[in-house]
């Protein structure tokens, strides 16, 4: 608490920022006074999963631009102790693909909610989407005479 305000945290990748993304955040500001945004920098991804799609100077934009954050900042580290301390967080919110992740900071007198992501749109599921339907489509192409190419076939 700073000034007799809330301060809530909420993190993520946003990469390919989808609806999900959208709720977490909205849940977040919800939660509190000031909402504070971190967005997990290509390095800190890259340590544990495949590189975003979106680089970073891309996606905090995103999220900046958005009306819900009071603030947006790198997230440097997947250990939010220090962070916690510095900023005076009171909430911190990840989705629920994290559950238990993060329980150590109720330690440090932080309430943590775990945004039940549910079914739907995930930044996983929309590249695995994305990869099937190309993969579908091109060999939906490679069995497809193209009509402006014509050998003729009597010529040769």
């Amino acid at each position: 608490m700073y000034n007799n305000k809330v301060v809530v945290y909420t993190s993520g990748t946003f990469d390919m920022f989808h609806s999900n993304h959208l709720k977490m955040i909205e849940y977040a500001r919800g939660l509190g006074d000031t909402l504070i945004v971190g967005v997990s920098t290509d390095e800190l991804v890259c340590s544990y999963k495949r590189p975003p799609v979106i680089p970073f100077e891309e996606r905090i934009e995103i999220i900046r631009a958005l009306k819900y954050p009071d603030v947006v900042i790198p997230q440097r580290s997947l250990d939010h102790s220090a962070l916690v301390k510095k900023l005076n967080i009171d909430v911190f919110v990840v989705g629920d693909d994290w559950t238990g992740k993060y329980d150590y900071l109720r330690d440090l007198g932080v309430t943590v909610f775990y945004f039940p992501y549910g079914e739907g749109v995930t930044s996983t599921k929309i590249k695995e989407d994305i990869l099937n339907n190309y993969e579908t489509m091109k060999k939906g192409h490679e069995t497809k005479v193209n009509p402006d190419i014509v050998i003729n076939r009597e010529q040769e």
